[in-house]
């Protein structure tokens, strides 16, 4: 049996025994037929909000927040069509700033973000980074349950009206992307997110795939994100051709719970027991562009990977873990995974990005980690992972070593599903 496995911008054909693989991924939907104007008529038809329209007063300071270069959100098509909605309603070009949801991450290049918004958007508007360690370029409404400042960019609090963008996938810890995450983490200081993101609620098991309400993680950032007052959310779903499916826009909260809901019906997928080998990928460019993301593909094969069970990790990672990140020095700084625990448990250690060195630690804890990827081997090794070559070989040797009824589950689209046990 050949799987093609989301790789890269590309993907990778891999040959695995049909009598003892299951295929996992998400239910297809196909692409809206017209998504253009499937966007317009969301943002006059909103869920639990006024239409856009009517959020436009003469003069007001109006700001997009839009997805940064890690997410799959078709923003060459998306922003263009929003800003052309935007002048159709008398909106001047000197009134609008749009704010590049970073979250932690790198700042975008402008040739990132011609790429991402379309030259003409990035030369005729204000288009901005987040900047995640200043917190000059933060306004502190309240704080984290953790006693931490809730600082979010002062371009989204000050403006009059708040568009946040994106699109809405299965998430790791937070239940589904999109929604609220474009404020809280998406232009949160650095402090604010370590705080939401700290050891006890990544630990917590309601911080999860598929859960939302109920989540401590995902309670604390809606509650942040509301804090900037009234926001219109315009988020869209995709199917894994990058097609928009659904468009869902309106309230911050109900808009979304009614993407999600849209999105879980098709992401979640039963299966009657564990598997002794998982394959599992980050879902392709943009988000196997570094380890960092990977985190996400491993924690979605671990939803049904068997105790002491081997999960084998498909993602290019162009950009390496990255090399000298936050991620990179503490993998580095721990000899272990169980180390890394141990580290996290201490009072007062925190680090940034710690969540998805946590997450890894978790992770093997309970089954064996291989990764496929563009990363040198000596790197993986110091990230604690094994480097897999040769991925059939692998699987080969797993079912050998296992025996005759050992089985192998094939997640091709990685974290856009999400497998549970029955």
């Amino acid at each position: 049996m050949n799987v093609a496995l989301a790789y890269g911008q590309g993907s990778l054909s891999v040959e695995f025994p049909g009598d003892r693989t299951t295929v996992i991924e998400p239910s297809f939907r196909p692409g809206l037929a017209d998504e253009r104007a499937a966007l317009r008529a969301a943002m006059d038809q909103p869920v639990g909000a006024p239409p856009l329209r009517e959020w436009l007063r003469p003069g007001a300071r109006i700001c997009i927040l839009f997805t940064d270069i890690t997410r799959a959100t078709p923003n060459q098509r998306l922003i263009p069509w929003l800003l052309e909605f935007l002048e159709e309603s008398g909106v001047r070009r000197e009134q609008i700033t749009l704010l590049n949801q970073l979250g932690t991450h790198r700042p975008n290049t402008r040739e990132e973000l011609e790429t991402m918004l379309t030259p003409a958007v990035v030369a005729g508007y204000r288009v901005i980074n987040h900047e995640p360690e200043n917190h000059d370029a933060c306004v502190a409404l309240g704080q984290t349950r953790g006693g931490v400042p809730a600082w979010i960019n002062r371009e989204a609090v000050e403006a009059d009206v708040r568009i946040v963008t994106g699109f809405i996938e299965p998430h790791f810890f937070a239940g589904f992307s999109g929604g609220p995450k474009g404020i809280m983490p998406g232009v949160a200081h650095v402090e604010t997110v370590m705080s939401n993101h700290g050891a006890h609620h990544i630990g917590d098991p309601r911080a999860t795939f598929g859960i939302c309400e109920g989540n401590p993680l995902w309670e604390e950032l809606r509650d942040i994100a509301l804090r900037a007052g009234p926001s219109f959310l315009l988020n869209v779903t995709l199917n894994d051709h990058r097609a928009v499916t659904g468009v869902f826009a309106g309230d911050l909260i109900a808009a979304h719970r009614a993407g999600r809901d849209f999105v879980r019906s098709a992401a979640m997928q039963k299966v009657k027991e564990p598997f002794d080998v998982v394959v599992t990928t980050n879902s392709g460019y943009p988000l196997d562009m570094n380890l960092y993301q990977g985190v996400k593909g491993m924690s979605a094969a671990a939803r049904i990977v068997a105790e002491r069970g081997t999960i084998i990790l498909a993602a290019e990672c162009r950009e390496g873990v990255p090399a000298k990140s936050p991620l990179d020095r503490l993998l580095r700084e721990a000899g272990s995974p169980e180390e890394i625990l141990t580290l996290l448990a201490t009072p007062g250690f925190v680090r940034p990005e710690q969540w998805q060195a946590q997450i890894q630690a978790l992770i093997q804890r309970r089954a064996r980690v291989l990764v496929h990827s563009a990363i040198p081997e000596d790197v993986l090794r110091a990230a604690h992972l094994e480097p897999c070559p040769d991925i059939a070989a692998a699987v080969r040797q797993e079912l050998d070593r296992r025996g005759p009824q050992a089985r192998v589950a094939v997640l091709p689209q990685g974290p856009l599903t999400i497998p549970y046990l029955a």
